[in-house]
């Protein structure tokens, strides 16, 4: 048996503040996108164009409060050909959420609470 990773999933609570933040911080763009006929949730298929996989962000229109992520002992890791570009952009965002200069690598935190790693080439 064969098998290809095709996405993750997060569960949104503000999906327009997700989307930016995804396009800003990391470059993802909307790559399809599934709305509900009644409206009660919109499913987003975010990729940045390497054909590796797909973020897909699910919004449900009935929570009321953001989502309990647990401890955060998971996350999602992008490799980026410019580190040090790339950690100044976040600090300008202010999503620098924890750096391990040991490792060279760090963590930005989206809306919701998800920890994203980057790493360098």
């Amino acid at each position: 048996m064969n098998y290809k990773y095709v996405h993750t999933n997060f569960n949104v609570f503000d999906l327009e503040k997700s989307l930016k933040f995804y396009e800003e911080a990391i470059g993802l763009k909307e790559a399809r996108r599934i709305e509900a006929e009644d409206g009660s949730f919109i499913i987003v298929y975010l990729e940045d164009g390497s054909g590796t996989g797909q973020l897909e962000l699910t919004w449900l229109r009935d929570r009321e409060e953001p989502y309990d992520l647990g401890d955060e002992e998971f996350h999602i890791c992008y490799v980026t050909d410019d580190y040090a570009a790339s950690l100044k952009h976040h600090q300008e965002m202010g999503v620098v959420e924890f750096v391990n200069e040991e490792m060279g690598i760090y963590f930005i935190l989206d809306p919701d609470g998800y920890w994203v790693e980057i790493v360098p080439q």
